[in-house]
């Protein structure tokens, strides 16, 4: 499975505008594209950052849907009165679910880098000794992992029921992030957390 994440930067008078096209017009188009298997939208509304997740059967259909995809991430970003969008591709690595999210969920996200010959390694660190941690948390609904070999980059994302539920597992997530990086060698390059504005995915379970 794989996956193709683009980050905004949205004026926060803009988000509510934006999500709604996202669900109203941009989830239906991926929908008719194929090889799409569902959109997710993570949104900071104190910063405005904005990242919407299409997940997709094979490389091959991602990339073969490039063409169709452009004007669609165009529109949003317009929507979202960005004029710039990060565009980056990925292979879906871990995902597993604890239960499906609820409305008011909220994501913890992690990135980091690796040498990429190192990257099977820190993946099976993820699936062997973190996730195991994370479903321990109060609160944990889901968990993905996300790499890119090539470069060795990665961003673990961790879903809670509720912003209380993240917030009540701040100091424990930061002690786990921390030791889970330690021990797989890589180096983290940025955290953020965001509200689960659509969780449409439908990605099979991955561990």
């Amino acid at each position: 499975m794989f996956a193709r994440s683009t980050t905004v930067q949205a004026h926060l008078s803009s988000l509510d505008a934006g999500i709604a096209h996202m669900r109203e017009e941009v989830m239906p188009e991926l929908e008719g594209i194929p090889g799409c298997i569902g959109l997710s939208l993570l949104v900071d509304r104190r910063t405005g950052r904005c990242i919407a997740t299409s997940a997709w059967e094979s490389r091959e259909a991602m990339r073969d849907s490039a063409t169709r995809v452009s004007p669609i991430r165009d529109r949003a970003a317009q929507m979202f009165s960005s004029s710039d969008a990060e565009v980056q591709e990925w292979e879906i690595a871990v995902l597993h679910r604890d239960h499906r999210s609820r409305q008011g969920a909220c994501v913890g996200a992690t990135w980091g880098r690796t040498a990429p010959d190192h990257l099977d390694s820190a993946t099976q660190v993820y699936k062997s000794a973190t996730l195991p941690a994370m479903e321990e948390l109060d609160g944990f609904c889901s968990a993905s992992l996300m790499i890119d070999r090539a470069t060795g980059h990665g961003v673990s994302c961790a879903t809670y029921d509720s912003t209380e539920a993240m917030e009540r597992n701040r100091q424990r997530a930061t002690a786990l992030r921390g030791e889970s990086t330690r021990q797989a060698g890589v180096e983290v390059t940025d955290i953020g957390e965001f509200e689960l504005a659509i969780a449409h995915l439908h990605v099979p379970e991955l561990v």
